[in-house]
């Protein structure tokens, strides 16, 4: 394996784990600093297909794949946590893996995940309770209140895998809807609904050197379950988020770009709702922030380039185009300070992510 500590010089190959619009973003700033990337996914007509060096079709479980495809590249990175732990300790076998396997161990179980941050870091988390059956969940709702918010532990992003349990009779349905007796032994855990005022996060990266740089905090909405706008810089930003988000990097040896989710409470408090060790949604702003843009930071950190600036020279609006909002591309390009970013899926769905605007001022 090549040293972990290279630096990579332009013509050096970013390996990415994961073909979607992430990985599609993350290769165009790839390409602006002279690197290639080389995508591999268990889907070829992926949106990361179009703009790939080179693409390898595999199953994520396939190790003697993955481990081809890591001997090719300088440095593996990766776009979603739901990566198996089996394939990136073969990436990691044969490449650099930045961010590394202890971060995407952390990241993809929501158990493990809240019990790093609240016990072993000292981060407000809301209340939760490890469930394995239907009697375990009635004591963990009598601990905790209602409503709670049954969850499965992993797997669950955009609302799925969860349900909110607002009162006894609701808990039977709730179980059966998420799985029930067909689960697996420890498969959900049980959150304390949190009466939240905002919704917040913080985009953070940590470079090579160990060096830390974070954007000004974002203000998010959601519209069923799937984020819909995030603006930055939020207003009411003390700076809380930013040491969260360093203690978290430094924590984990972590090396990329990083989202950190909040609950922000009534008095201000902020509560870690979940971290994600990858270019997040809510930093989709920074490409038009007058700033180095979330996915140049990553590909700058994994290859151990120095960290960019993360100061923004305006206001930014992003606005997600779920399903059949994308298109409203020809008026939305008439716009002034609107600019389009669509991720080349062939086929609109409901609730499927098919681009982006940013809107500055």
């Amino acid at each position: 394996m090549r040293g972990s500590r290279e630096i990579l010089a332009p013509g050096a190959t970013i390996g990415i784990l994961g073909g979607g619009q992430l990985a599609r973003m993350m290769g165009h700033a790839a390409a602006r600093l002279g690197l290639n990337v080389h995508i591999y996914s268990p889907v070829a007509d992926c949106p990361a297909a179009q703009i790939a060096n080179l693409l390898i079709t595999g199953e994520y479980d396939d190790a003697e794949s993955i481990i081809k495809f890591a001997s090719d590249c300088d440095v593996v990175t990766y776009e979603f946590e739901n990566v198996p732990a089996v394939t990136a300790k073969a990436a990691a076998s044969e490449a650099p893996l930045r961010p590394n396997a202890r971060a995407l161990d952390v990241a993809q179980d929501r158990l493990t995940e809240k019990s790093f941050l609240q016990a072993q870091l000292g981060i407000d988390v809301a209340g939760f309770e490890d469930i394995d059956n239907v009697f375990t969940l009635r004591r963990a709702l009598k601990r905790l209140g209602y409503p709670g918010v049954l969850k499965t532990r992993r797997l669950g992003y955009d609302g799925k895998g969860q349900v909110i349990i607002r009162s006894e009779p609701d808990i039977d349905a709730a179980w059966e809807k998420l799985g029930g007796d067909t689960l697996p032994e420890n498969a959900l855990i049980l959150e304390a609904f949190i009466p939240f005022t905002r919704e917040i996060s913080i985009i953070a990266a940590r470079g090579l050197d160990g060096s830390c740089k974070a954007y000004p905090l974002t203000e998010n909405t959601h519209e069923n379950h799937i984020l819909h706008t995030s603006l930055a810089p939020a207003p009411r930003d003390n700076g809380e988020a930013q040491k969260i988000a360093f203690k978290i990097l430094d924590a984990l040896d972590y090396v990329g770009v990083i989202g950190v989710e909040f609950f922000e409470m009534k008095t201000g408090k902020l509560l870690v709702n979940e971290i994600a060790p990858r270019v997040h949604n809510s930093g989709h702003w920074t490409q038009n922030g007058g700033c180095i843009d979330q996915f140049e930071q990553h590909i700058r950190a994994v290859a151990g380039w120095p960290l960019g600036s993360t100061v923004p020279n305006c206001r930014v609006k992003m606005t997600n185009l779920i399903g059949e909002a994308v298109n409203q591309w020809p008026a939305l390009a008439l716009q002034a300070n609107t600019h389009i970013h669509l991720y080349g899926k062939k086929e609109v769905r409901a609730g499927r992510k098919m681009g982006h605007i940013n809107q500055t001022s």
